[in-house]
């Protein structure tokens, strides 16, 4: 490698191995660390392009190995500066970002678009196809498939069409996410009196006092300096709790004022806002809808495809439009008398509570929550304090030694982090002890500079280098509720829930046992089938020993009570009908939208989202309901026609996880022997084989439908 000039030989960006400096990477080093590393690529990329076009019988290393050299870099001069967009946003990232961003889809516009290597690939295929292993058959098929459809085939103003396409989508869809988090941090409801937190519980109060306290600028919350008492705080006597209290749209707020907030007229307020975020003002997202659709549409067509999805669903498992619409229409039709039930108890409820006017949205969370209380005697506040995070991660931790063989090892201080919240740790082969991979896990809410949700990203895939096997490398994300005062982060099942979701992504990433990155972890796997292991692992949380294991209160350390777990189980399925058609309004706008919708004809996309709604939603939304300005997951993530593929995977873990059943979940034997099992197929094959091969060589068969709705209580 050429020796760095010496203004860049300090550039943090600019490193070429171990792990990315995160705490030294500032705004400043991003627009000239990614200019040297494209301008050093574009060479490269050349030169292969020249040997590649001489060799009449090219070999893997002549192409694979070559292009695994040219990509490398982008992993320590480009993946952490998205990563940070996420997680450490601010107005000065966001400029350096949108300042090369154009610069490097170009770039991978033209890799993608190469002849010589695309010419070399087939060449490959054609004289070497038989003698591959199956994993690099696989990875040169999806190669050719991937040209195919980043405009391989497109010449002259059709290419360059193409080309200006795939750069506007990038920024729209860059502005798209920064104009959700610019619109969710700007709304704010200051209240100050006790009647307006009447029903507010404890850790609520607590949160929304320190939300307060740090949007206006008073120091010492939340740190170490706050209290130095060494009796911990009960939860109904904790320092700020007295007020004022900043509502937010934030996941950790939102959720829980809806749900608990006795003033009817701040609860009709903050929903208000929350179903029109980002479809107003400077952070308007309606216009980027429009036009993000009208360019994926005509992206479509140059690529000869009738819509957008039919693109979509060329690398997905799913067969066609038509399987994924018939899969939709099986769990409405299962769904969606049941939730019209559930929706009945809710107005019952409510008129029995004293509620005159008229049922609306934004009780339906309140009276469901008191429904949830009066069904099964229990609220998410009692099972707070069970829930604090180290020691659930202390229990997820033994849970997959258990299933999977392997132990997880703090290592804070050997990693350079982003946040003082980001904790770092190891991953070792429990018999062997030998180490297998890393991840960071960045636990709590920060709405000032953190886009909202959760997910798992690659900081750095497992692949074989010059010779030497490079581990992986996870980012694990969450949006929990972070500690207050001096007490621990004391999370909502829903918060666990989510942990496990995302750790399942994390193991299928960590565990694989594919040496070429292009297959290795979740590269590789159909999108509708990367959802299998986190969906999985959920499971667990329903699993009496796994909750013994990874709870304790935080002031006793007793694990949760027999009475309240009992409860907790049986209240699984809880309006699981009114959550399947939420999702399913959600995937079927997604679909609809990228496959029937004409952009260019009258009807405006908010039509479609309402049209949806008259099949999917028992209670019809508001006129100005614009969740669409929203949903980051289909205009600013990987999930465009591809929503579906949280229902399509869940069916899959639905019945994954049944092998565990008919195991024995309390025959420690036979689930290590299945966990094994586990670890062996979805999680080591990776994108190495087909994923419904990759079930069948866990399950033994195909997977069965009907085992998300039994395991829903729809069936």
């Amino acid at each position: 490698m050429p020796e760095l000039p010496d203004e860049l030989k300090d550039n943090p960006l600019l490193v070429s191995e171990g792990l990315p400096r995160f705490d030294q990477i500032k705004p400043e080093h991003i627009v000239s660390a990614v200019q040297h590393t494209l301008a050093q690529a574009q060479q490269r990329l050349t030169e292969i392009e020249t040997t590649l076009s001489s060799l009449d019988r090219p070999k893997w290393d002549d192409v694979f190995t070559k292009l695994e050299e040219l990509d490398r870099p982008f992993d320590f001069a480009w993946k952490p500066v998205g990563h940070l967009f996420g997680v450490l946003n601010s107005p000065e990232l966001r400029t350096a970002y949108e300042t090369v961003l154009p610069e490097v889809v170009r770039f991978g516009l033209r890799a993608s678009q190469s002849r010589p290597i695309y010419e070399a690939v087939k060449r490959l295929k054609d004289q070497a196809g038989e003698t591959l292993t199956p994993t690099r058959q696989r990875i040169v098929d999806q190669k050719l498939l991937s040209a195919k459809l980043s405009g391989i085939a497109l010449e002259g103003e059709q290419r360059e069409r193409f080309n200006a396409i795939a750069e506007e989508l990038s920024q729209l869809s860059t502005d798209f996410s920064n104009h959700v988090l610019d619109a969710t941090k700007a709304f704010e409801l200051i209240l100050t009196k006790p009647d307006e937190v009447e029903g507010l519980p404890p850790s609520l109060l607590q949160l929304a006092a320190q939300s307060y306290r740090q949007k206006s600028g008073e120091c010492g919350v939340g740190s170490a300096e706050q209290d130095n008492s060494e009796t911990p705080h009960s939860p109904l006597r904790t320092p700020h709790s007295s007020g004022p209290w900043r509502i937010s749209l934030d996941g950790p707020i939102v959720t829980p004022f809806l749900q608990h907030s006795r003033r009817r007229d701040l609860r009709e307020t903050v929903y208000r806002a929350f179903i029109s975020r980002a479809s107003t003002g400077e952070w308007d997202n309606s216009e980027s809808i429009s036009k993000i659709l009208k360019l994926r549409r005509e992206k479509a067509e140059l690529l000869g495809f009738r819509s957008f999805a039919e693109v979509s669903l060329a690398e997905k498992m799913a067969p066609g439009v038509a399987a994924v619409e018939e899969m939709f229409e099986k769990l409405r039709t299962a769904s969606r008398a049941p939730a019209e039930n559930e929706l009945a108890e809710l107005r019952i409820l409510a008129a029995a509570g004293g509620q005159t006017e008229e049922f609306k949205h934004w009780d339906a969370a309140f009276w469901a929550e008191r429904l949830r209380e009066q069904r099964y005697d229990f609220n998410d506040e009692q099972l707070r304090p069970y829930f604090p995070l180290p020691r659930v991660l202390d229990g997820l931790f033994a849970l997959l030694s258990k299933l999977f063989g392997v132990t997880i090892c703090s290592a804070d201080g050997e990693a350079p982090v982003w946040h003082a919240d980001v904790r770092f740790f190891r991953v070792f082969d429990a018999e062997s002890n030998q180490p297998l991979a890393a991840f960071y896990l960045d636990p709590y809410s920060r709405p000032e500079n953190k886009r909202g949700g959760a997910w798992m990203d690659t900081c750095l895939p497992r692949r074989r280098f010059r010779g030497e096997i490079e581990l992986p490398v996870a980012h694990l994300v969450c949006n929990s509720t972070p500690p207050v005062g001096d007490e621990p982060s004391l999370m909502t099942f829903r918060e666990v829930e989510t942990l496990f979701h995302e750790f399942g992504h994390g193991l299928q990433h960590m565990l694989t046992t594919v040496d070429e990155a292009d297959a290795a972890g979740i590269n590789g796997v159909e999108w509708d089938a990367v959802e299998l292991p986190s969906q999985f692992m959920e499971n667990w949380c329903y699993h009496r020993p796994t909750i013994r294991g990874l709870s304790g209160h935080y002031q006793t350390g007793e694990p949760l009570p027999d009475e309240l777990f009992n409860k907790l189980t049986a209240a699984r399925n809880f309006r699981a009908a009114s959550m399947m058609l939420r999702q399913l309004h959600f995937g079927m706008t997604d679909i609809y939208l990228h496959h029937q919708f004409d952009p260019s004809s009258s009807e405006s996309p908010f039509d479609v989202q309402r049209r949806m709604a008259e099949k999917t939603a028992v209670l019809p939304p508001l006129p100005e309901d614009r969740m669409l300005c929203a949903f980051s997951h289909i205009f600013s993530g990987g999930y465009a026609a591809g929503y579906y593929s949280y229902k399509w995977a869940e069916v899959l873990s639905a019945d994954a996880f049944g092998a565990f059943e008919e195991a024995g979940l309390d025959n420690e034997s036979a689930v290590q022997a299945t966990g094994q099992r586990f670890r062996d197929t979805v999680l080591s094959l990776g994108g190495s084989r087909h994923p419904l091969e990759v079930f069948r060589a866990f399950r033994g068969r195909d997977p069965d439908p009907l085992a998300l709705l039994k395991q829903c209580g729809l069936a």
